[in-house]
């Protein structure tokens, strides 16, 4: 669910057909990944119990074949925090989609634009120009629809749903800005650390849930959580996919084609009866997906300047 970013020369590129196939088969794992995160539900295990499930059977995965891939943590701080913002993200977007009404959910976490140019200016050092603030105010325009209703109460969201898919968007955001900084860094170490953090900060969660009352206590092992090793390896086989294909195609493109993730997630979601159309859902997600898109579009080279004759 989250790239690279590293954007590859053209030479870099021998074809685009097979990354562009590789980004959607990532932005399908991650736009249907509500429906078995709902059916283990149904099974006795809460969303953040597996959270914790699925991305610890991925890690497990993950150090059978690269078990050389935690030793870069020794001297880059940056993965730590990496770890903890993908687990956040994981934690906000998979409770979200469990307990709230999916496209909605999906369009809150794709404010991810805006918070990436908040983030960016004390992280990255990245000013935001006037069209970056253009595209803010775009997407607060569609959020402030979404969310408003007649009787909700305002600006603070309505549900729980939302406030974890506004989390989980900021974590998002801040995860693609640690990435940019950890660039250099080779991509086992850096998947590592998104399933570390999933697997912790979601069993942290869990753990503190049940402490409190929040998070029912699991019942035994049951056949339905087989389930579970069928989406570790799907979302294995996802961010081997987002690798392949955001090191061959440039940020722009990757972007764009990551914004299929809501139409898949619409699609099944309105199909299977976990979300309804609203005409104010779909104006606000409209602007939301126009400053997205906004976002990702490439910008036309400054033209030199013609010599005098």
């Amino acid at each position: 669910m989250v790239s690279p970013a590293r954007s590859p020369s053209p030479s870099d590129q021998p074809g685009t057909l097979l990354p562009a196939l590789a980004l959607l088969l990532n932005a399908f794992v991650w736009g249907v990944s509500w429906w078995p995160f709902r059916r283990l539900q149904e099974a006795g295990l809460h969303p953040l119990l597996a959270t914790a499930l699925v991305y610890l059977l991925s890690l497990l995965l993950l150090l059978a074949f690269r078990p050389r891939a935690w030793r870069p943590f020794a001297n880059q701080p940056l993965l730590w925090l990496l770890a903890a913002a993908a687990g956040m993200t994981n934690v906000g977007f998979n409770w979200a989609v469990t307990v709230g009404d999916v496209v909605r959910v999906v369009l809150l976490f794709y404010l991810m634009p805006a918070w990436t140019v908040v983030l960016a200016w004390p992280l990255l050092g990245e000013k935001p120009t006037l069209v970056s603030l253009l595209r803010v105010a775009l997407a607060m325009g569609g959020v402030a629809i979404v969310l408003k209703t007649g009787d909700s109460p305002w600006p603070v969201p309505e549900s729980l749903a939302d406030g974890l898919a506004l989390a989980g968007g900021m974590s998002f955001a801040l995860t693609n800005i640690l990435l940019r900084k950890l660039q250099r860094v080779d991509a086992a170490p850096r998947v590592l650390a998104m399933f570390s953090g999933g697997a912790v900060m979601a069993g942290a969660t869990a753990l503190l849930g049940m402490a409190l009352g929040f998070v029912p206590v699991p019942p035994l092992p049951q056949a339905g959580w087989g389930l579970g090793l069928a989406l570790s390896l799907g979302f294995l086989a996802s961010n081997v996919a987002l690798q392949y294909g955001a090191a061959r195609l440039d940020a722009h493109t990757t972007a764009l084609i990551m914004l299929s993730e809501v139409v898949f997630a619409s699609l099944s979601s309105v199909a299977l009866g976990a979300a309804e159309l609203h005409l104010r859902t779909g104006v606000g997600g409209a602007l939301i997906l126009a400053a997205a898109a906004w976002s990702a579009w490439p910008t036309a080279p400054a033209r030199p300047a013609t010599p005098a004759q």
